[in-house]
Protein backbone atom coordinates (compact mmCIF):
# COMPACT_ATOMS: atom_id res chain seq x y z
CA UNK A 1 0.00 0.00 0.00
CA UNK A 2 1.39 3.35 -1.09
CA UNK A 3 1.28 5.95 1.70
CA UNK A 4 2.04 9.68 1.68
CA UNK A 5 3.24 11.57 4.76
CA UNK A 6 2.80 15.35 5.07
CA UNK A 7 4.97 16.55 7.96
CA UNK A 8 7.32 19.51 8.36
CA UNK A 9 9.47 18.07 11.15
CA UNK A 10 12.02 15.68 9.55
CA UNK A 11 12.64 13.68 12.72
CA UNK A 12 8.91 13.19 13.36
CA UNK A 13 8.33 12.24 9.71
CA UNK A 14 11.13 9.67 9.78
CA UNK A 15 9.85 8.14 13.03
CA UNK A 16 6.32 7.88 11.63
CA UNK A 17 7.62 6.32 8.39
CA UNK A 18 9.63 3.71 10.32
CA UNK A 19 6.68 2.95 12.58
CA UNK A 20 4.28 2.50 9.64
CA UNK A 21 6.60 0.29 7.61
CA UNK A 22 7.51 -1.68 10.74
CA UNK A 23 3.90 -2.74 11.23
CA UNK A 24 3.62 -4.56 7.90
CA UNK A 25 5.97 -5.23 4.97
CA UNK A 26 3.14 -4.30 2.57
CA UNK A 27 3.00 -0.74 3.90
CA UNK A 28 5.31 1.57 1.94
CA UNK A 29 5.75 5.30 2.50
CA UNK A 30 6.37 6.58 -1.01
CA UNK A 31 6.95 10.24 -0.19
CA UNK A 32 7.32 12.72 2.67
CA UNK A 33 6.28 16.31 1.97
CA UNK A 34 6.98 19.22 4.35
CA UNK A 35 4.52 21.95 3.36
CA UNK A 36 1.18 22.92 1.86
CA UNK A 37 2.91 24.16 -1.29
CA UNK A 38 4.90 20.98 -1.87
CA UNK A 39 1.92 18.74 -1.10
CA UNK A 40 -0.41 20.60 -3.48
CA UNK A 41 2.21 20.45 -6.24
CA UNK A 42 2.88 16.73 -5.70
CA UNK A 43 -0.81 15.76 -5.54
CA UNK A 44 -1.56 17.73 -8.71
CA UNK A 45 1.14 15.90 -10.71
CA UNK A 46 1.11 12.35 -9.29
CA UNK A 47 -1.36 9.49 -8.92
CA UNK A 48 -3.22 9.58 -5.64
CA UNK A 49 -1.73 7.51 -2.80
CA UNK A 50 -3.95 5.00 -1.07
CA UNK A 51 -3.66 6.73 2.30
CA UNK A 52 -2.30 10.02 3.64
CA UNK A 53 -0.88 10.74 7.09
CA UNK A 54 -0.83 14.48 7.63
CA UNK A 55 0.24 16.87 10.36
CA UNK A 56 -2.12 19.84 10.72
CA UNK A 57 0.08 22.78 11.67
CA UNK A 58 2.67 23.15 8.91
CA UNK A 59 5.18 25.94 8.46
CA UNK A 60 3.06 27.63 5.77
CA UNK A 61 -0.36 27.13 7.36
CA UNK A 62 -2.89 24.43 8.22
CA UNK A 63 -2.88 21.29 6.10
CA UNK A 64 -6.67 21.54 5.60
CA UNK A 65 -5.78 24.06 2.89
CA UNK A 66 -4.21 21.25 0.84
CA UNK A 67 -7.51 19.41 0.60
CA UNK A 68 -9.36 22.57 -0.36
CA UNK A 69 -7.00 23.16 -3.28
CA UNK A 70 -6.67 19.59 -4.53
CA UNK A 71 -9.34 16.94 -5.06
CA UNK A 72 -8.05 13.99 -3.04
CA UNK A 73 -9.62 10.58 -3.55
CA UNK A 74 -8.12 8.79 -0.57
CA UNK A 75 -8.74 8.99 3.19
CA UNK A 76 -6.52 10.99 5.54
CA UNK A 77 -5.27 10.19 9.05
CA UNK A 78 -4.34 13.41 10.82
CA UNK A 79 -1.47 13.46 13.32
CA UNK A 80 -1.13 16.55 15.50
CA UNK A 81 -0.02 17.78 18.90
CA UNK A 82 -3.30 19.69 19.32
CA UNK A 83 -6.81 18.40 20.01
CA UNK A 84 -8.60 21.53 18.79
CA UNK A 85 -8.91 20.59 15.10
CA UNK A 86 -10.94 17.38 15.34
CA UNK A 87 -14.16 18.79 13.86
CA UNK A 88 -12.30 20.26 10.88
CA UNK A 89 -10.27 17.06 10.42
CA UNK A 90 -13.34 14.85 10.09
CA UNK A 91 -14.78 17.32 7.60
CA UNK A 92 -11.69 17.03 5.35
CA UNK A 93 -11.62 13.34 4.31
CA UNK A 94 -10.29 12.48 7.77
CA UNK A 95 -10.98 8.98 9.07
CA UNK A 96 -8.91 9.25 12.24
CA UNK A 97 -7.16 11.80 14.45
CA UNK A 98 -3.97 10.83 16.27
CA UNK A 99 -2.41 13.01 18.94
CA UNK A 100 1.37 13.28 19.02
CA UNK A 101 3.50 11.61 20.11
CA UNK A 102 1.92 8.81 18.07
CA UNK A 103 2.40 5.39 19.61
CA UNK A 104 2.45 2.11 17.72
CA UNK A 105 -0.76 0.76 19.25
CA UNK A 106 -2.84 3.78 18.22
CA UNK A 107 -1.23 3.82 14.79
CA UNK A 108 -2.12 0.17 14.29
CA UNK A 109 -5.69 0.95 15.36
CA UNK A 110 -5.96 3.67 12.72
CA UNK A 111 -4.70 1.31 10.02
CA UNK A 112 -7.23 -1.33 11.12
CA UNK A 113 -9.93 1.32 10.78
CA UNK A 114 -8.72 2.03 7.25
CA UNK A 115 -8.80 -1.68 6.40
CA UNK A 116 -12.36 -1.95 7.71
CA UNK A 117 -13.35 0.94 5.46
CA UNK A 118 -11.75 -0.86 2.51
CA UNK A 119 -13.85 -3.95 3.26
CA UNK A 120 -17.00 -1.86 3.34
CA UNK A 121 -16.15 0.21 0.27
CA UNK A 122 -14.17 -2.40 -1.67
CA UNK A 123 -14.80 -4.23 -4.92
CA UNK A 124 -13.31 -7.46 -6.23
CA UNK A 125 -10.60 -5.36 -7.90
CA UNK A 126 -9.74 -3.33 -4.82
CA UNK A 127 -11.09 -0.15 -3.27
CA UNK A 128 -13.67 1.87 -5.20
CA UNK A 129 -12.09 5.25 -4.49
CA UNK A 130 -14.85 7.20 -6.21
CA UNK A 131 -17.38 5.58 -3.92
CA UNK A 132 -15.10 6.14 -0.94
CA UNK A 133 -14.71 9.81 -1.86
CA UNK A 134 -18.51 10.16 -2.02
CA UNK A 135 -18.86 8.64 1.45
CA UNK A 136 -16.10 10.81 2.91
CA UNK A 137 -17.62 13.92 1.36
CA UNK A 138 -20.85 13.04 3.12
CA UNK A 139 -19.04 13.32 6.45
CA UNK A 140 -18.80 17.08 6.07
CA UNK A 141 -20.25 18.63 9.25
CA UNK A 142 -23.40 20.73 9.24
CA UNK A 143 -23.02 24.08 10.98
CA UNK A 144 -25.67 26.14 12.68
CA UNK A 145 -27.38 28.89 10.71
CA UNK A 146 -29.02 30.39 13.78
CA UNK A 147 -28.77 30.71 17.57
CA UNK A 148 -31.13 31.60 20.40
CA UNK A 149 -29.97 34.70 22.28
CA UNK A 150 -31.40 36.57 25.23
CA UNK A 151 -32.14 40.21 26.11
CA UNK A 152 -34.51 41.78 28.64
CA UNK A 153 -36.22 38.47 29.45
CA UNK A 154 -36.78 37.86 25.72
CA UNK A 155 -35.61 34.83 23.74
CA UNK A 156 -34.59 35.94 20.25
CA UNK A 157 -33.57 33.88 17.17
CA UNK A 158 -30.40 35.28 15.63
CA UNK A 159 -28.91 34.29 12.28
CA UNK A 160 -25.22 33.41 12.53
CA UNK A 161 -24.49 35.55 9.45
CA UNK A 162 -25.52 38.58 11.54
CA UNK A 163 -22.93 37.91 14.27
CA UNK A 164 -19.91 40.22 14.34
CA UNK A 165 -18.13 38.57 17.27
CA UNK A 166 -18.77 36.61 20.44
CA UNK A 167 -17.06 37.72 23.64
CA UNK A 168 -16.62 35.86 26.92
CA UNK A 169 -15.57 37.46 30.21
CA UNK A 170 -16.14 36.56 33.88
CA UNK A 171 -18.30 33.61 32.88
CA UNK A 172 -20.69 35.72 30.79
CA UNK A 173 -20.91 35.19 27.01
CA UNK A 174 -22.17 38.04 24.85
CA UNK A 175 -22.96 38.19 21.14
CA UNK A 176 -22.32 41.44 19.29
CA UNK A 177 -24.14 41.77 15.97
CA UNK A 178 -23.22 43.59 12.78
CA UNK A 179 -25.82 46.27 13.58
CA UNK A 180 -24.22 46.81 17.02
CA UNK A 181 -26.78 44.99 19.14
CA UNK A 182 -25.60 42.96 22.15
CA UNK A 183 -27.25 39.79 23.45
CA UNK A 184 -26.51 37.17 26.08
CA UNK A 185 -25.78 33.56 25.19
CA UNK A 186 -26.07 30.54 27.49
CA UNK A 187 -23.44 28.48 25.66
CA UNK A 188 -19.74 28.90 26.44
CA UNK A 189 -17.27 29.46 23.60
CA UNK A 190 -15.93 25.90 23.76
CA UNK A 191 -19.46 24.64 23.04
CA UNK A 192 -20.25 27.26 20.42
CA UNK A 193 -17.05 27.10 18.36
CA UNK A 194 -17.59 23.64 16.76
CA UNK A 195 -21.17 24.63 15.85
CA UNK A 196 -20.06 27.53 13.65
CA UNK A 197 -18.54 27.31 10.17
CA UNK A 198 -14.73 27.52 10.62
CA UNK A 199 -14.45 29.23 7.24
CA UNK A 200 -16.56 32.11 8.56
CA UNK A 201 -15.64 32.18 12.26
CA UNK A 202 -12.24 32.13 13.94
CA UNK A 203 -11.49 31.44 17.61
CA UNK A 204 -8.89 34.13 18.24
CA UNK A 205 -8.33 33.32 21.92
CA UNK A 206 -10.22 32.25 25.03
CA UNK A 207 -12.35 35.41 24.92
CA UNK A 208 -13.22 35.97 21.23
CA UNK A 209 -14.85 34.27 18.27
CA UNK A 210 -14.88 36.60 15.27
CA UNK A 211 -16.69 36.70 11.93
CA UNK A 212 -14.40 37.26 8.93
CA UNK A 213 -16.89 39.82 7.60
CA UNK A 214 -15.84 42.33 10.30
CA UNK A 215 -12.13 41.56 10.14
CA UNK A 216 -9.97 44.43 8.88
CA UNK A 217 -6.36 43.43 9.56
CA UNK A 218 -3.85 41.79 11.88
CA UNK A 219 -0.90 43.74 13.24
CA UNK A 220 2.33 42.48 14.76
CA UNK A 221 2.36 42.67 18.53
CA UNK A 222 4.81 42.05 21.33
CA UNK A 223 6.56 38.64 21.49
CA UNK A 224 5.52 37.51 17.97
CA UNK A 225 1.85 37.71 18.77
CA UNK A 226 -0.77 39.43 16.60
CA UNK A 227 -3.47 41.93 17.47
CA UNK A 228 -6.64 41.91 15.38
CA UNK A 229 -8.44 44.99 14.14
CA UNK A 230 -12.16 44.81 13.41
CA UNK A 231 -14.39 47.37 11.74
CA UNK A 232 -15.85 48.20 15.17
CA UNK A 233 -14.90 48.69 18.81
CA UNK A 234 -14.34 45.61 20.98
CA UNK A 235 -14.41 45.28 24.79
CA UNK A 236 -10.64 44.68 24.80
CA UNK A 237 -7.78 44.11 22.37
CA UNK A 238 -8.02 40.81 20.49
CA UNK A 239 -4.60 39.19 20.93
CA UNK A 240 -3.64 36.04 19.01
CA UNK A 241 -0.85 33.95 20.52
CA UNK A 242 2.40 33.12 18.72
CA UNK A 243 1.31 29.47 18.51
CA UNK A 244 -2.08 30.31 17.00
CA UNK A 245 -0.79 32.98 14.58
CA UNK A 246 -0.12 30.54 11.65
CA UNK A 247 -3.70 29.27 11.95
CA UNK A 248 -4.98 32.85 11.77
CA UNK A 249 -2.88 33.62 8.68
CA UNK A 250 -4.14 30.46 6.95
CA UNK A 251 -7.73 31.40 7.84
CA UNK A 252 -7.26 34.92 6.46
CA UNK A 253 -5.89 33.50 3.18
CA UNK A 254 -8.90 31.31 2.45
Amino acid sequence: MNILIIEDEPKTAKELKNMIEGLDDKLVVGNILPSIKSAVNWLEHNPSPQLIFSDIQLADGLSFEIFRRVAVSCPVIFCTAFDTYAIQAFGTYGIDYLLKPVDEEKLAGSLRKYEQMKLIMGTKNGVDYRRLETVLSGLQPTYKSGLLVFKNEKIIPLKTVDIAFVYSAAGIVKVSTKNNQTYLLTEVLDELEPQLDPYQFFRANRQFLINRDVMVMAEHFFNRRLVLKLDRETPENIIVSKMKAPELIAWMQR
